[in-house]
């Protein structure tokens, strides 16, 4: 064994041996920073009033961007904010308020609404945006912990972080300030979905890498149509439909009657339930399985995903019940939704 391995085996034993007072001294830190950091997100709870509404409102009826601001560790929470306003369809961007003395003040708009992060309300990096949002009649939302502070007289609501300890012994890192902070700009941006009536499919134009993205693409974006449907009417023999099943490769035959709605399906397990020696020369009406799991073209991947839980395929159907594509759970599986 080299060194070094030798060095980390011994610094994985210490670990290991750590006595039980360790253990139970962080734990009782841990949760102490929690339950302190969830008493401030409840009190926050119950101090939101028609300010926070009057917060949305701006917010809604912005001709420009959302521009959040912060110094610090409020200006990483800013960043935050920005990011999830952006991914929910709110035209956001971080500004910092020390650049923005700098020539960044260039990216604030007529048409935008500044939201400024200070917990003090004297973060003296934001004075120039401040001033700023003034001189060219800009909405300013301010979230801050102390209602007289200059940033709370200067701005046109105030959303107020009521008093709350910080976490730890020393109480001065912030931590419940800035996680009210976080949780007041996710309220805004989810209060905002409500009201403009964002939906998934809204989402997914925001998000189109990745699995969430997948599991957001229409089922007409992954289905096979036209004559890779594997189909066939009713009276059609068991062997001319084993040669159906065979090309088409999906496991499975629909059937459609003469109006060409779906009536039913075979697939592998109707086969296996009517082997006998006179398989091949009955109808498949006699075979498959009656009134089978359907989609829409326009569900979202993710349905398509929960309804084929125990089942390799899924025909998808118009509202006439007719036939317009179907899906494999490969399809999902390579679009990487499952």
């Amino acid at each position: 064994m080299s060194a070094r391995m030798t060095a980390a085996a011994a610094g994985l034993d210490a670990a290991v041996s750590l006595d039980n007072t360790g253990v139970d001294r962080d734990l009782l830190v841990a949760r102490d920073v929690l339950a302190t950091e969830a008493a401030g997100l409840r009190a926050l709870a119950d101090s939101l009033d028609a300010r926070f509404a009057g917060a949305v409102g701006l917010l809604a009826g912005a001709e420009g961007r959302v521009v959040v601001s912060g110094m610090g560790k409020s200006g990483h929470i800013a960043r935050k904010i920005a990011a999830t306003f952006a991914s929910t369809g709110t035209p956001a961007l971080f500004v910092h308020p020390a650049e923005a003395s700098h020539g960044d003040l260039g990216m604030v708009v007529p048409g935008d609404v500044v939201l400024a992060l200070s917990n003090s309300g004297e973060t003296a990096e934001l004075a120039d945006l401040i001033d700023h949002a003034h001189r060219f009649g800009l909405p300013l939302i301010a979230i801050t912990g102390q209602a007289a502070s200059t940033l709370a007289q200067a701005a046109s609501v105030v959303l107020l972080l009521p008093p709350a300890r910080e976490a730890g012994a020393l109480g001065l890192a912030p931590t419940t300030s800035t996680t009210m902070q976080l949780a007041l700009g996710d309220a805004l941006a989810i209060a905002l979905i409500a009201r403009r009536g964002f939906d998934a499919a809204d989402f997914r134009q925001f998000h189109p890498g990745g699995r969430l993205g997948a599991r957001l693409k229409r089922v007409r974006h992954l289905m096979h149509d036209g004559d890779a449907m594997p189909l066939a009417t009713p009276d059609t023999k068991m062997h001319a439909a084993l040669l159906t099943m065979t090309e088409k490769r999906f496991g499975c035959l629909g059937i459609v009657d003469a109006q060409g709605c779906l009536t039913g399906i075979v697939t592998d397990g109707d086969l296996r339930r009517s082997m006998g020696p006179d398989l091949l020369g009955r109808p498949v009406h006699e075979i498959m399985t009656r009134a089978p799991r359907t989609i829409g073209p326009d569900a979202l991947a993710a349905d398509a995903l929960r309804a084929m839980s125990g089942i390799t395929a899924l025909f998808v159907v118009d509202a006439a019940h007719v036939p317009v594509g179907i899906l494999h759970v490969h399809d999902l599986l390579r679009a990487g939704v499952a």
